[in-house]
């Protein structure tokens, strides 16, 4: 009699009652960006990053929660990982503490730390950005052991950030990751994912199997660990890390999207061509993380900022991307960006 109680009745009676059904979480909305990357020392965007982002700004009020990846520091002062504004492939990326308020004021709620670049000007520079964050209210994750819940209409959102590297939760450990996940899971019945994976470039557009390297370091397997982590419990990954779009996979029910690309390269990222191609990514997720509605918003960077792109071309670039590198299990996404043939509301 599995799931039946049995309760004392007056006058010692005995009858059968079910017990109340587990009441479940209410669907949530997230909207995911890629990588946010400023720089003082090679020049913020005229009229501070609210102007930049001005434009888009009503596209980023739609969701119970906005998160991005925040790819250098929030800080002053301190020596760079390059010795200067940065040469070669090494880039170094120092924005003000006061980006964090205009981050609030433009709607992100929670930003990635778990990258290459959140130890740009050292430690000092790491606890800098974080007590910026604190102060302007925007919620972070992705150091060591780091689970970070958010309330939101009634349900908690757990998320937790990884990149391939020590000083942050190390996506190259897929055993403490799932570990890790478990615990998520525990607190709060949603569980957001962050990885920061990859190789980069215009050439990295596909999600390889297997491990990828960049410039002779270890970027994960990307394919891998989403996979491993969703097995533990987590509802949805999103990622960053090769400043290109890349695919959506649809796995066991879930959604990975492995890449959106830049989102703010002012002096720093964006260079033209498919490195501007970016979105919006707007998901609502059911209990357990079902897909009950999804849609990716075209965005393109114009000089590094960006902008709404009524042509679609990032929306119609994932969509065969994720046919070609997930031809068994993707969704189907319209050239306006709208997810098709999705799994039925529970």
């Amino acid at each position: 009699m599995s799931g039946i109680g049995v309760v004392l009745a007056s006058g010692a009676a005995l009858r059968q009652v079910r017990p109340p059904r587990a009441v479940m979480p209410p669907a949530i909305t997230l909207e995911w960006v890629g990588d946010i990357a400023l720089s003082t020392q090679r020049g913020l965007p005229p009229g501070g990053l609210d102007r930049a982002l001005a434009p888009v700004r009503a596209l980023l009020h739609h969701a119970d929660i906005t998160l991005g990846n925040l790819e250098g520091t929030l800080s002053t002062g301190g020596g760079s990982k390059c010795g200067g504004v940065g040469s070669g492939d090494c880039f170094a990326f120092q924005a003000p503490p006061s980006i964090a308020g205009e981050l609030r004021t433009a709607g992100f709620r929670l930003v990635n730390q778990a990258n290459n670049h959140s130890l740009d000007y050292g430690r000092s520079g790491r606890a800098q950005t974080i007590a910026a964050l604190r102060r302007a209210h925007v919620a972070y994750t992705g150091l060591p052991g780091e689970i970070t819940v958010l309330h939101t209409d009634g349900a908690r959102v757990a998320f937790v950030g990884f990149a391939p590297y020590a000083y942050d939760a190390n996506l190259l450990d897929i055993r403490a990751a799932q570990s890790l996940v478990r615990r998520a899971r525990k607190a709060a019945p949603y569980v957001v994912v962050i990885i920061h994976a990859g190789a980069e470039g215009a050439a990295a557009l596909h999600t390889p199997g297997g491990s990828e390297y960049y410039l002779g370091e270890n970027r994960g397997d990307a394919r891998a660990f989403a996979h491993a982590v969703i097995n533990a419990g987590a509802s949805i990954v999103v990622g960053s890390g090769p400043h290109v779009v890349r695919g959506i996979q649809r796995y066991h029910g879930r959604l990975i999207a492995y890449s959106l690309g830049n989102f703010v390269g002012y002096h720093t990222l964006a260079g033209g061509g498919i490195l501007s191609e970016s979105a919006i990514l707007r998901v609502e997720l059911g209990p357990g993380g079902r897909v009950l509605a999804g849609r990716w918003i075209p965005i393109r960077l114009v000089e590094g900022l960006p902008r709404a792109d009524p042509s679609g071309a990032s929306a119609k670039l994932v969509a065969k991307l994720s046919r070609e590198d997930f031809p068994h299990n993707h969704y189907d996404i319209s050239p306006r960006g709208y997810f098709r043939q999705l799994d039925p509301q529970l």
